[in-house]
C-alpha cells in the first residue's frame, strides 16, 4: 500500500508539472518562430567556475529528480553536435579572439537551445544546464567586450525558472583543480589576457575577476548565490530545497 500511495504521488507530481504550462520568456527578442510558444518544463541552471562542483551537483539532482518521478535532460556548454568539436579544436591551437570566442559559443547554444531544450521543455522535461549565457557574458565581459553587446548577442536565450551559482574563493578553485590535473588550462587562467608570466597567479587574478562578474550580474539576472565552499552534500541539501520548494509553488 505504502508503495503505491508513493508511486501515484510521484505520478501527480509530473502530471502537475506537464499541465502547468507557460509562456516563454526571453532576455532579448527571442526566436522569432517561437515567440509564442507556451512550455510545460523548468528550466533549471547551475553555474559557476571549473572544479566549482557544477557537474557532481547536477548528477546528484538528476538522480535525486528522477527518483521523484520527473523526466530529466541534461546540456551543457560545447555539447552542441553542430559546433562542440570546432570550438575545442580553436581552443586547443590557442586561436579564438574574444569576439570569435563569444560567437562560437553563441551558435553553440543557438543549436542546444533550439534543438534539446526547448523540445524537452515543450514535453514536460527539467532542463539542468551545466552553465548557460552567464558564463559566457562574464568572460566576454573580463576580456573587455562590451556588457550590453553581449546582452543583446544572447537575446534569444530563453529565461531560466532558477539559476544557481556556485561560489568557490579562488584559492579553493586552484586546489580542487589540481587535484583533477597536473595543469592549469589555458583560457580558464585567463592567460590570453596576459594577466601575468605566473600560471598560477594568472588563474587566481582571472578566477577573482569572473566571480566579480557573476556578482555584478546577480541583481540583473536574478542569480540565487551559493556558498561552493562547504561540503557536496551541504551545497546539494541546500539546491534540492530550493529546487523542491519552486516545484512545489507551480
Amino acid at each position: 500500500m505504502c508503495l503505491c500511495l508513493e508511486v501515484e504521488g510521484m505520478r501527480q507530481k509530473q502530471q502537475k508539472i506537464r499541465h502547468n504550462s507557460h509562456p516563454i520568456k526571453y532576455y532579448g527578442k527571442g526566436i522569432p518562430y517561437v515567440q509564442d510558444t507556451e512550455v510545460k518544463g523548468r528550466l533549471i541552471v547551475i553555474e559557476g567556475p571549473d572544479a566549482s562542483g557544477r557537474s557532481t551537483q547536477i548528477g546528484m539532482l538528476t538522480t535525486k529528480l528522477e527518483a521523484d518521478g520527473h523526466a530529466v535532460l541534461n546540456t551543457g556548454l560545447r555539447r552542441s553536435e553542430l559546433m562542440g568539436e570546432g570550438i575545442m579544436e580553436a581552443k586547443e591551437e590557442h586561436m579564438l579572439g574574444r569576439k570569435t570566442m563569444s560567437l562560437f559559443y553563441a551558435a553553440d547554444f543557438a543549436d542546444r537551445l533550439e534543438n534539446k531544450i526547448l523540445p524537452a521543455l515543450r514535453s514536460g522535461y527539467i532542463v539542468l544546464a551545466d552553465r548557460y549565457i552567464y558564463t559566457l557574458i562574464a568572460r566576454a565581459t573580463v576580456r573587455g567586450l562590451n556588457k550590453r553587446w553581449s546582452h543583446q548577442l544572447f537575446g534569444f536565450a530563453i529565461v531560466p525558472d532558477l539559476i544557481f551559482y556556485l561560489d568557490v574563493k579562488a584559492e579553493e578553485l586552484v586546489h580542487r583543480v589540481f587535484q583533477k590535473n597536473t595543469f592549469l588550462d589555458y583560457y580558464e587562467s585567463g592567460a590570453d589576457l596576459g594577466l601575468s608570466d605566473d600560471m598560477y597567479e594568472s588563474f587566481i587574478i582571472y578566477q577573482r575577476r569572473m566571480a566579480k562578474e557573476f556578482h555584478n550580474m546577480q541583481k540583473r539576472y536574478n542569480l540565487t548565490l551559493i556558498d561552493g565552499n562547504k561540503p557536496i552534500l551541504e551545497i546539494n541539501a541546500e539546491l534540492q530545497k530550493r529546487i523542491e520548494d519552486f516545484l512545489n509553488k507551480q
